[in-house]
């Protein structure tokens, strides 16, 4: 597929910001799990159909073979919250249907801790880098329901494909682990975006300096007594 190849914008996000975080010298302990696969059709490769154990046992139907993303991230995941991080966030350019919602101008949040809203969106007007947050509620996973495994990897019709990706990613995040998705949908734009003149944007890095620095999201969770 052309221009498969930026599809990396969520590891380049997670890495570009560690080496920010360093190079600020931030006090505060942070890991980048980079979900590196390559994309190539091969004699073991999934089809529709098929059934995928993930690494947390969870059995995965696959729907379409595009929607590779999340299957890639739902072992990261995973294996990231096994080190019981105080937050994970994970980037991915994931849907199109966050594109077809926000534009190329916003990008979409996630989060299964709800007091997060406020330190959210104040993190992306603060940094220029906005972000619009989506629900997360769990009677979406009705749309995800496999007769044959645990869940479908995504709904066959494609409506709201952001928020059910979402909601297939949180299943591979424990419930005591507070996370927050970003679904990229400002990763690449013509023309750039805002401060950034150059068609690939690398949004999120400025962002998630801003949430992290800023301290709001500990504060929030100390506010609704969920601090790990």
């Amino acid at each position: 597929m052309l221009d498969m190849h930026t599809d990396m914008a969520g590891s380049a996000v997670a890495l570009a910001t560690v080496i920010a975080l360093s190079e600020l010298r931030s006090p505060q302990p942070a890991e980048a799990w980079l979900a590196i696969t390559e994309n190539n059709i091969g004699p073991n490769a999934y089809r529709p159909q098929e059934i995928v154990r993930a690494l947390n046992g969870t059995t995965i139907q696959v729907i379409h073979t595009d929607a590779e993303g999340r299957m890639a991230l739902a072992d990261t995941l995973a294996l990231a919250a096994r080190a019981r991080p105080a937050l994970m966030i994970d980037y991915a350019t994931l849907t199109g249907a966050c594109v077809n919602a926000l534009t190329e101008r916003y990008s979409g949040a996630f989060t299964n801790r709800p007091a997060f809203a406020d330190a959210l969106l104040t993190a992306g007007a603060a940094s220029g880098e906005r972000v619009w947050q989506f629900p997360l509620d769990a009677d979406f996973d009705s749309d995800l329901t496999s007769k044959l495994a645990d869940i479908m990897q995504c709904a066959v019709d494609g409506k709201g494909d952001h928020i059910l990706a979402a909601r297939f990613l949180n299943r591979f995040v424990p419930e005591t682990v507070p996370w927050v998705h970003l679904d990229l949908s400002s990763a690449t734009r013509n023309g750039g975006l805002a401060h950034v003149p150059t068609d690939v944007t690398g949004f999120g890095v400025r962002f998630t300096l801003q949430l992290l620095l800023d301290g709001r999201w500990r504060t929030a969770l100390r506010r609704r007594k969920e601090a790990p």
